[in-house]
């Protein structure tokens, strides 16, 4: 099948000052972002607010009026006979696939649990007291965009880090995300979703328990639900469509290139696959590669839509220049397909996840390496972390001072407090001193 040549990435040269066109267009590629305003954000603060006003009830309509599922209240949740009976329905291949996905998220994991930690002398102690939050969702897409993965990525570490009740929240929940979420130790799915799922898990109804976090990807509207409910609980973050960003140097087999854009592509049309290389000749046959693979993908249309539209290939001088734009687009996923790939990891500190060399495809990171496939979009691997045990834990300052350790700080709590003006403060410490004399 012939692939109309307009449905490759964007060809920018970044070389040279003749380049200021192509340099405007790859700042704009950096630039991108999750879109902190959008169209779906009206529509989920209506169904926030009917969902605080009216509870289970708005939750039913909305179901009924966007998806066309007639639920009833009892429905809501899905019980342990259903649960159990729709994961025994998945085929063992698949089973057996899930649980070594599933030992090896667990494993990793585990590596990340914290520990208390702070300074103790004589007459004080000052602790860090880290511990499990209560209560977590974790939101799946269901029905044919249904990504069991999603639910091990996400609910595993939740119980890894201890958290007492782990809730799925995913509309037409499928067998195969239900064993998923027995694999993960889930403890009460709920067949809602969209951004009365949200709405139901932040604020909390008559069938669905309020949550101190909600995790996992979602649509447009999810995400601006998310969103709108940050505060009323915390969120993971805001995520946008998934991207990948490939290193590669002229030793770069150009079919792997392109298998592992399309890998990203085929995700959505707005996901975003470039490549950045110093050996112009591979951009070409990088391209070449991608109309060849592109030809029997079964999810062709929305790949070449995704390349066409969000894709590009980057031609660059040199190394270094590899490296400065892998900062720039700071990527979720970055993969090296260069020469002596461990010796540029340690200057790339933009990047959700990084895969390192010819045999680490990110499709390994996406299901069974190990490490959460929940990372950090559209630029925020700048400054946000993959989701890990450290987002299901919370910490608390623990103090306690003695008589001779607050005497030691009593005259400069005094003198700081009635610089600000707050002389209840320096009351407090004074009437103490008094009781020591």
């Amino acid at each position: 099948m012939r692939i109309d040549p307009d449905v490759r990435p964007q060809l920018l040269d970044l070389r040279s000052s003749a380049g200021d066109a192509d340099q405007a267009r790859w700042a704009a590629l950096c630039g991108r972002s999750a879109g902190l305003e959008g169209e779906a954000d009206a529509a989920a603060r209506a169904i926030i607010a009917d969902v605080r006003a009216r509870g289970d009830a708005a939750v039913l309509e909305h179901t009924l009026r966007l998806e066309g599922r007639r639920l009833v209240a009892s429905e809501i949740e899905v019980d342990a006979a259903t649960r159990r009976a729709g994961a025994a329905r998945v085929a063992a291949p698949l089973r057996a696939a899930l649980g070594l996905a599933a030992a090896n998220i667990r494993r990793f994991h585990e590596t990340q649990r914290p520990r208390d930690s702070g300074l103790e002398g004589p007459d004080s102690a000052l602790v860090s007291r880290v511990g499990p939050l209560r209560r977590v969702a974790v939101y799946a897409p269901g029905g044919t965009a249904a990504y069991p993965s999603s639910v091990l990525m996400a609910a595993i570490p939740a119980k890894v880090a201890g958290v007492d009740e782990v809730l799925l929240l995913t509309p037409r929940p499928s067998d195969v995300v239900l064993l998923a979420a027995e694999l993960a130790g889930v403890d009460r799915v709920f067949a809602i979703g969209g951004a009365q799922a949200i709405a139901a898990a932040a604020l909390g109804t008559s069938a669905v328990p309020r949550v101190d976090k909600i995790v996992g990807p979602g649509n447009a509207y999810v995400t601006a639900a998310k969103r709108q409910v940050f505060g009323l609980c915390d969120i993971d973050g805001i995520a946008g469509p998934s991207e990948i960003l490939i290193l590669a140097d002229r030793g770069a087999d150009p079919r792997l290139c392109a298998a592992d854009l399309l890998a990203q592509a085929e995700h959505d049309r707005l996901a975003c696959a470039a490549l950045v290389t110093d050996h112009a000749p591979l951009a070409a046959a990088v391209a070449a590669a991608l109309s060849e693979q592109l030809g029997d993908l079964p999810r062709r249309e929305i790949a070449a839509a995704a390349l066409r539209d969000h894709g590009a290939l980057v031609i660059v001088e040199d190394r270094a220049a590899m490296i400065a734009a892998a900062e720039a687009y700071a990527p979720e996923h970055l993969e090296l397909l260069v020469e002596e790939p461990d010796l540029m990891v340690p200057s790339l500190r933009s990047a959700g996840a990084i895969f390192v060399g010819p045999w680490t495809p990110e499709a390994a990171g996406d299901y069974t390496a190990g490490p959460s496939h929940v990372l950090p979009t559209a630029g925020a691997a700048r400054f946000a972390s993959p989701l890990g045990v450290w987002d299901f834990v919370k910490y608390t300052s623990v103090l306690r001072l003695g008589p001779q350790a607050l005497a030691a700080q009593a005259g400069a709590i005094v003198e700081i407090a009635r610089a600000e003006g707050l002389e209840a403060h320096a009351r407090a410490v004074l009437i103490r001193q008094e009781r020591g004399r």
